[in-house]
């Protein structure tokens, strides 16, 4: 019998971006994984994910990408605009108990008490987060944001709040710079722009007033920024197209 041969890990990463590159262009597929997507939308697919027993709104791949995010670049502090249930703070938080890291900063509009209450119940966990209930464009909300991150440019930004394209412009302005070299600015939901509005859950938001809109109009503004292609082209299923931004200069 002939023996299998094995990859190389050199062999096997090259194997995995030529694949990724080619299904990143078979159009015909990227279609039907957006019409899977958007029928499933239906059922609040994005809704049933948990970490450490809080709902994480949003899919199993990008979590996973923010994941590859996080392990390559070490940010010391992640900021995430949207609370919603807590679960993707408490998954960031793992990372950073895991990886080494400072803090994890929730910021929204409203903070229910008893999210508080089961947030803090995750021991050294949850010593790693912060808390800001506020908007996320007053000028009071970014100062606390600024006193907890100080100076350092080791900051990983995800804007997932109001999804209108005025909003995620605000905060992609303001929040832009605290953004250092090599570390990322996510705008999430960027799928919203190829949503049909009768497939969408009523929202002040839609195709052409939408992250993917606001994200377009600020990188005609900024060349600090670009988006990660290869990171892009591997996740078939996605919220965030096009809204995983590097930051390639100081």
């Amino acid at each position: 019998m002939t023996a299998k041969k094995m990859y190389t890990r050199e062999e096997f990463e090259d194997m995995r971006r030529r694949a990724a590159a080619a299904m990143s262009a078979d159009a015909d597929l990227a279609d039907r994984a957006r019409e899977v997507l958007i029928a499933a939308d239906r059922y609040h697919w994005i809704h049933q994910t948990t970490w450490f027993g809080e709902p994480i709104l949003n899919l199993p791949q990008d979590m996973f990408a923010m994941q590859e995010i996080i392990y390559r670049q070490r940010p010391r502090y992640i900021l995430e605009i949207g609370v919603a249930w807590g679960g993707s703070l408490l998954f960031h938080a793992s990372l950073l108990q895991v990886l080494g890291g400072e803090k994890v900063i929730g910021v929204d509009v409203y903070i229910p008490p008893d999210l508080r209450d089961r947030l803090a119940g995750h021991g050294s966990l949850s010593e790693r987060l912060v808390l800001i209930e506020g908007s996320s464009t007053d000028e009071t909300t970014f100062a606390a944001v600024k006193g907890i991150v100080g100076t350092s440019r080791e900051v990983m930004v995800i804007l997932d709040s109001h999804h209108s394209h005025d909003h995620v412009l605000a905060e992609l302005r303001l929040y832009s710079p605290l953004v250092g070299k090599g570390q990322y600015l996510v705008c999430g939901d960027t799928i919203i722009e190829d949503m049909p509005i009768e497939a969408h859950r009523p929202r002040p938001w839609g195709p052409g007033n939408s992250p993917r809109t606001a994200l377009a109009a600020f990188l005609q503004t900024t060349d600090r920024f670009a988006v990660d292609e290869a990171l892009d082209r591997k996740l078939l299923f996605t919220c965030n197209p096009g809204g995983y931004l590097q930051c390639l200069r100081d």
